[in-house]
């Protein structure tokens, strides 16, 4: 049987919300089978628990936040990315703030810290959502644009295509292709950081926003060239920060899927307009799981390798 994860042990990390500035402390501990994904606010005067789930999510503007009432947790997308990525299950993340700490501004320090802590094979079946037919949405004419589509695929590919109309953008891939089959999320992907303009900074600053940003946590450009003194990660470590995003905020559909998800200039409010049209169409997809972990696409099997 492919069977479900989660952790070992429990682990913690403390770091800064990109846009609130908070300190903020994060406490990530196993949980049972079929559970699923839980946000805990515990700073609040009664604890609040958020389910992740596409309906779930209420804010796609800058990052994706998803709340429960007037509880909500902002940014969860790097996190969910690396989650994605090491195939976790079940998880109940405790957090003492209302945004996930944006740590090095990928999703890299999160895969250390739920390899750090260990994964768990759990004794109940690992449930995938199979895609049967494309599904896609939308946006724009012309020269704006924009669309993400998922299509039949057994196993789990992405693919992206940015758009920027800037020198140091325009110098690097702006096209990528990811296949979980590769084994190779932890080195190829989970290190892109997230990046932004100057002007847009300081006028997101104006705003009360990205107030925990800066170069040690995101890549920062002005009109021609990265400010960062190391920088690139990835001679494509933009696009591949847009297939990271993707595969947080896909993750939110609470199943990993089995299918191509392609995209053309998508975002976090594509990507969750995507999952939402996916299950306005009960035709599109069905949930399966597998006796026989030989017989599940190449990637789901193993446990992710270190970098």
């Amino acid at each position: 049987m492919l069977a479900q994860r989660t952790l070992k042990s429990l682990t913690r990390a403390v770091g800064v919300g990109l846009h609130s500035g908070q300190r903020v402390e994060l406490t990530l501990r196993p949980a049972p089978p079929d559970s699923g994904i839980v946000f805990r606010r515990v700073d609040l005067p009664q604890p609040v628990d958020i389910a992740i789930s596409p309906e779930a999510v209420t804010d796609t503007r800058l990052a994706s936040t998803i709340s429960s009432g007037s509880a909500k947790v902002l940014t969860v997308e790097h996190l969910m990315s690396a989650c994605a990525g090491l195939g976790i299950d079940n998880l109940v993340i405790d957090i003492t703030a209302e945004e996930v700490p944006i740590l090095d501004g990928s999703a890299s320090s999160f895969v250390f810290l739920l390899q750090s802590a260990g994964i768990a094979l759990q004794p109940a079946p690992k449930r995938f959502v199979r895609i049967l037919k494309p599904v896609e949405v939308r946006e724009g004419e012309g020269p704006n644009v924009k669309w993400a589509r998922l299509s039949p695929y057994e196993g789990y590919k992405l693919s992206f295509e940015i758009d920027f109309d800037h020198p140091a953008v325009d110098s690097t891939g702006q096209r990528v292709e990811f296949d979980m089959g590769s084994g190779a999320y932890s080195r190829d992907i989970a290190r892109a950081r997230t990046f932004g303009f100057t002007k847009d900074v300081e006028m997101m600053r104006a705003n009360g926003l990205a107030l925990g940003g800066g170069l040690d946590n995101a890549i920062v450009m002005d009109d021609y060239k990265v400010l960062n003194s190391e920088g690139l990660r990835y001679n494509d470590e933009f696009v591949k920060h847009k297939i990271l995003d993707a595969m947080g905020d896909l993750y939110l559909l609470g199943k990993p899927l089995l299918a191509a998800y392609s995209a053309f200039r998508s975002g976090h409010a594509m990507n969750n307009k995507l999952l939402r049209e996916l299950l306005a169409q009960p035709e599109a997809y069905e949930i399966v799981t597998f006796d026989d972990e030989k017989s599940a696409p190449k990637g789901f099997a193993t446990l992710a390798r270190a970098w």
